[in-house]
């Protein structure tokens, strides 16, 4: 069978190629009636080749794949259930509709494992390279904004998987495209069977579809939520200034994949740092209340509590297994201003 080209076909005629077989309804402009008492919460998420992904060495079902899980993660930091998708894909000369049509399947994939009910799709002409924006929409139910209390000190800080590996994945990938760029050898293909665990984590990350739901179940109701993506360290600043509180984080309760501390030895990269700022994680975080301490230790086993809320002079520190507090920093903020919360 030859391969379809967008030579052969519209736009339009493209799109509905792309939904035929997935169990999805092309719908403009996807909307929801959400439940009485319940808010409509929404995110909006860009990725640019060269920037947030290199074809290179990223599938493009699993970059798909990637993208729509980014936006379940910020409906799920929200305490929300995702509802709608939009995307726009940004097209070069250089892919074709098979290339599209492997980008889409990923997506699809993950629209269904997030429970996402209608999807919207425009493919539209881009000078350079791939771009890919999504835009989602989800329902935080009534119960759960009645439930949820202000952000105290002492609340407990928790994230929902190991950090850092993400980072150090990539590495792997572009010490390996590197090597390749040097040889121009495509008939020896590196072993990174040792190291799989670690690009996987770049390359398909898995955020927990049933986090919230399980804690609707329960009756855990976090005091704030982020989707940690761009490294811990800026979900933490964001969490000190939303709340105006202070945050400790302790180094040894951070939670890390079984061999990123041997890898890091092998590159010179710290695994702490990379957790801290290196991006791409994908893992939630929440803030628990103290009293249900105990009941999300025994509910959430996979999440890892990893520090506290604190007064707001403490600011936002990482604390050594030696008690040293190191201040915490992250790209794209001035760290002379960014703790500054009005009375």
């Amino acid at each position: 069978m030859a391969e379809e080209t967008f030579n052969e076909f519209g736009k339009e005629e493209a799109i509905s190629l792309l939904f035929e077989g997935t169990g999805f309804d092309r719908v403009l402009n996807p909307s929801f009636e959400p439940s009485a008492g319940s808010l409509v919460v929404g995110s909006s998420l860009l990725f640019t080749e060269g920037i947030d992904f290199d074809l290179i060495y990223f599938p493009l079902k699993h970059l798909g794949y990637k993208c729509i899980c980014a936006a379940a993660g910020e409906i799920y930091a929200l305490m929300a259930h995702p509802k709608t998708l939009s995307v726009r894909l940004g097209l070069s000369a250089k892919l074709d509709f098979s290339h599209v049509r492997d980008l889409w399947s990923g997506m699809v994939v993950a629209a269904k494992e997030h429970g996402f009910q209608s999807i919207d799709l425009d493919l539209v002409p881009s000078p350079n390279g791939l771009t890919v924006s999504v835009s989602s929409t989800g329902e935080e139910l009534k119960l759960t904004r009645g439930r949820t209390v202000k952000a105290k000190s002492k609340d407990l800080v928790c994230v929902s998987g190991s950090l850092g590996a993400a980072y150090l994945g990539q590495q792997i990938l572009e010490r390996e495209k590197r090597s390749f760029e040097k040889t121009k050898d495509d008939s020896s293909q590196p072993d990174l069977e040792k190291y799989k665990m670690l690009i996987g984590s770049y390359l398909k990350p898995e955020v927990p579809a049933g986090a919230v739901a399980r804690l609707e179940e329960v009756g855990i109701y976090p005091s704030k939520g982020y989707f940690v993506s761009r490294g811990l360290s800026d979900a933490l600043k964001r969490l000190s200034k939303d709340t105006g509180l202070g945050v400790k984080v302790y180094a040894d309760k951070i939670p890390f994949e079984g061999n990123s501390f041997a890898f890091g030895k092998e590159m010179d990269i710290d695994p702490i740092s990379a957790a801290m700022n290196g991006g791409d994680d994908y893992r939630l975080l929440f803030t628990i209340p103290i009293l249900s301490a105990e009941k999300f230790r025994r509910e959430f086993q996979t999440f890892d509590i990893i520090g506290h809320l604190a007064q707001r002079e403490v600011g936002a520190v990482l604390v050594t297994p030696d008690g040293v507090e190191l201040p915490v920093k992250a790209q794209g903020w001035n760290d002379n201003r960014d703790l500054e919360v009005a009375d």
